[in-house]
């Protein structure tokens, strides 16, 4: 198959570390980039992104960050959509009665109530730092700059009360809001409308379909675009649904497993 883009998710599938890619992946890139579009697909925000194109050396192509709430092509917006303030503030109450702290994200600014052994991890794993001050006063603070809400929010407590909050925002958002377990301490929120495939498509070409893409990923929310690309790649290291639907399965991250497939296949 000719294919004319290459979108991959980052974390637990491109980075071989938590905050890195290795060489080899790095000269496998560089062998294909002038005839393949590398696209980095992520949950992510744009600074914990760039600096892994500046290493790849794929800075002219768009980046799809916070699930493909934000699609960004150089400093041009492509798409934004937002969880609006107020299911923000009713998120605030429902995680405030199990002690859930959030992390909001909008474009480049991230908010956190207070810090953590988990902020201290995301920290270092994105290379960035956030602000930290109360949902009140980013909601007030987002309200006055006429900001519409966030691109992604990030709660962080235990299993014993993820588990319980996770039901409970089901029960109540499924309709508004893209609800992703990311491990057992952490739950994801994005745009409904939103996802890393619906962004994929927004940057096909006139000449391209969904049978050019190439995708490599290993979580819930790769699940749309390995499932739909015209072919699906997991990591060893992915969720058993996920490995289930792709077309092959590589080496873990932690093993070039992308890198070995690039060098095999393309």
């Amino acid at each position: 198959m000719n294919y004319k883009i290459l979108c991959s998710d980052l974390d637990g599938t491109l980075l071989s570390t938590k905050n890195d890619v290795s060489e080899f992946t790095i000269s496998e890139i560089a062998r294909i980039k002038d005839s393949i579009r590398v696209i980095l697909v992520s949950a992510r925000m744009p600074k914990a992104m760039t600096y892994l194109q500046k290493r790849l050396k794929i800075e002219n192509q768009p980046i799809i960050c916070y699930n493909g709430a934000l699609v960004l092509d150089g400093t041009q917006e492509v798409t934004s959509v937002t969880i609006p303030i107020s299911i923000l503030k009713k998120i605030h109450l429902l995680a405030d009665m199990y002690d859930i702290k959030l992390g909001l994200y909008y474009k480049d600014e991230w908010y956190v109530e207070e810090d953590s052994e988990r902020v201290a991890k995301e920290i270092k794993y994105t290379k960035n730092t956030p602000e930290f001050r109360t949902c009140e006063t980013t909601f007030s603070d987002w309200e006055a700059r006429k900001i519409s809400g966030a691109h992604k929010v990030m709660l962080m407590g235990v299993k014993d009360t993820t588990d319980p909050l996770f039901q409970d925002l089901q029960d109540t958002f499924v309709d508004t809001v893209a609800i992703y377990r990311s491990n057992d301490t952490l739950i994801e929120l994005a745009p409904k409308s939103v996802s890393k495939l619906t962004a994929i498509k927004l940057l096909l070409n006139c000449n391209e379909t969904l049978e050019n893409v190439i995708a490599f990923g290993d979580n819930y929310n790769d699940f749309d675009m390995l499932k739909h690309a015209g072919c699906g790649v997991a990591v060893a290291n992915a969720r058993e649904s996920v490995k289930e639907i792709a077309n092959y399965v590589t080496d873990k991250n932690t093993e070039d497993g992308v890198a070995k497939f690039i060098k095999e296949k393309l």
